[in-house]
């Protein structure tokens, strides 16, 4: 009678156990021999491994995924250049407060330091982009750490969290021991016997304890809440107020599962609001509350601000847009971003979507009375805005007019769209236009600004929300980083649209750069074939060069994703005057 041989237990599991027990159901990786075992540990526990070309993209995909979960994304990737790969998309998530876990391989233990393959100092690059790093030197510290790094990331500010697993403590026991035998060699000098002892006693060292592993467990993880007193505070502004106004931002949705909650308070406080980040949307399409235009001059108007999850940094003027004389309420987590140039009247420390909350649960319904004139006054200002939008929309030129390309993305997007957008100029067009159809249906990078994020922010919603039609809105600048995923879509069946907006320029940073300079130069790109490209990876190119195609592409990109294909729709734009003095800095 013959036997099935199980393979021996090693490190990999140990770390498989730890994300099983957290309910992981998609790692994020390229592989690499260093972090092999904790990939078959996964797939054997039924984890969905998806193997990505570029490892800036599977912690992108990982980003994206603990955003639209709520629970920290993993990604693994091998020692090294593996790692160097991620430094941006690891400050990305960290700028975004994105809880995500990196589990990243490393040189043997014994080696370290010795010239071993991709062996280098990893410390001192990752470490100031993640809320921790940890360095592990024994195997029974495997669980724990990956245990204690998913309750970081998803602690106080989220943020990254970095597990460096050396090879040597991921593969089985026996095997190990073999490895370290065969390197002691056989000689019988001094030296040869001292090396072997040294060996020995590090692999026992390596070893010590890991027989006695308990099982994978889950730390609580508790949410940080605002004081009485600066939800009293709060109150009693706003009451005041008759101008009142609030800016939300991804942080206030940072738990998840509280989007619709997040919303009905926000209604409920009826004060009129703006959406950023990955806040966008928490509304759904068309909520009279919600404000889309003339920002900057609504908040110099308002006479009490509300900041929940937004700190005051660039987009905000770096609070200059606030005047002085309005009471300002910040709801965060940070202090340093509840303070961030500009100190608040009332500082309420904690969640911001549960503030919003309880803000919601003490005041009267509906909102104070006597705000109809103000909420009027902007409401006329967003449907002027909204006119001349439709307006310059009609402009026809040669090719394709950006906003009219927009528009129509908006009318034919399904109900369960879920937009990704990764561009400079094309991209902050598209936030003007397209509107986000629910709470957690729009993915930008971010404070970062960071280029690049579209194809692996598109693999994580994917995967997380297999039952979204996701799109990505990509600058032809932007596209470029992420062409090759085409292959990682295709390979994984994962049928998302991506609309290239195509105007043959880096547009957003040529627009003040000919003006102010005189020159164009590192500006200008091709009107390269991008739907060729995509053919190539095995998904489907459509070329768009004249408005009367637009619709049909539309409809036949949205026919192919039904059908499980990828589609990338390669749009040839026409110039606009619509973002003139647009520079952020």
């Amino acid at each position: 009678m013959s036997t099935i041989a199980i393979p021996a237990r090693h490190g990999g599991d140990r770390v498989a156990d730890v994300l099983q027990a957290h309910g992981v159901r998609c790692v994020y990786t390229l592989c690499g021999g260093h972090i092999s075992p904790i990939l078959s540990a996964a797939r054997a526990r039924a984890i969905r491994v998806v193997d990505v070309r570029d490892e800036a993209a599977a912690v992108f995909a990982a980003d994206a995924a603990a955003r639209l979960s709520g629970l920290p994304g993993v990604a693994a990737v091998t020692a090294g250049p593996g790692i160097t790969n991620t430094i941006t998309a690891l400050k990305n998530a960290q700028l975004a407060q994105s809880p995500l876990l990196l589990l990243g391989g490393a040189a043997p233990t014994a080696l370290q330091g010795r010239g071993a393959l991709q062996d280098i100092d990893q410390r001192p690059l990752v470490e100031p982009h993640v809320k921790r790093f940890f360095k592990l030197r024994r195997v029974r510290e495997l669980g724990p750490a990956v245990e204690e790094a998913f309750a970081l990331a998803r602690s106080g500010v989220p943020g990254p969290v970095f597990v460096e697993c050396p090879v040597d403590l991921l593969y089985d026991e026996a095997s190990i021991r073999q490895w370290y035998a065969e390197a002691g060699g056989k000689g019988r000098s001094p030296a040869d016997r001292a090396l072997r002892w040294y060996l020995d006693r590090h692999v026992r060292r390596m070893f010590e304890g890991s027989g006695a592993g308990s099982p994978a467990r889950v730390r609580e993880v508790a949410t940080p809440l605002a004081g009485d007193a600066s939800i009293g505070a709060a109150l009693a502004a706003l009451a005041r107020a008759r101008q009142p106004l609030a800016v939300i931002g991804s942080q206030a949705v940072v738990n998840a599962a509280e989007a619709e909650r997040i919303a009905t308070a926000v209604a409920r406080l009826g004060v009129p609001v703006y959406l950023s980040g990955m806040a966008r949307g928490l509304l759904g399409r068309d909520h009279p509350l919600q404000m889309r235009h003339q920002r900057r001059q609504a908040l110099r108007e308002a006479d009490c601000v509300l900041l929940a999850g937004v700190p005051c940094d660039f987009r905000l003027d770096y609070g200059r847009h606030v005047r002085r004389s309005a009471t300002l309420i910040a709801a965060n987590r940070s202090t340093r971003d509840a303070k961030l140039n500009r100190r608040p009247d009332v500082l309420a420390l904690g969640d911001a979507g549960r503030f919003m909350q309880a803000l919601a649960e003490r005041a009267p319904q509906g909102g104070q009375p006597g705000r109809e004139e103000w909420l009027a006054a902007l409401r006329v200002r967003d449907a002027a805005r909204e006119a001349e939008i439709d307006r310059q929309a009609q402009v026809h030129g040669e090719l394709v007019n950006p906003l009219a390309l927009f528009r129509a993305i908006e009318r034919d997007a399904g109900e369960n769209a879920l937009f990704v957008a990764d561009g400079g100029d094309f991209v902050a067009t598209a936030s003007y236009v397209l509107h986000p159809r629910g709470p957690l249906t729009w993915l930008d990078p971010g404070a970062f600004g960071t280029l690049g994020v579209g194809a692996g922010f598109a693999i994580g919603a994917a995967t997380v929300r297999p039952e979204r039609e996701v799109w990505i809105v990509f600058g032809d600048g932007a596209c470029g980083f992420g062409l090759s995923e085409f292959d990682t879509f295709v390979r994984h069946g994962i049928p998302v649209i991506a609309v290239v907006g195509n105007d043959a320029g880096w547009t957003q940073i040529a627009r003040e750069q000919v003006k102010m300079l005189k020159d164009d130069v590192g500006t200008v790109l091709a009107r390269t074939a991008y739907h060729e490209v995509a053919r190539g990876f095995g998904a489907e190119g459509l070329l768009v060069k004249r408005a009367d195609e637009v619709d049909g592409a539309l409809k036949r990109a949205r026919e192919l994703a039904r059908q499980g294909r990828p589609v990338l729709v390669n749009v040839w734009l026409d110039r606009t005057e619509f973002r003139e003095g647009s520079l952020s800095m």
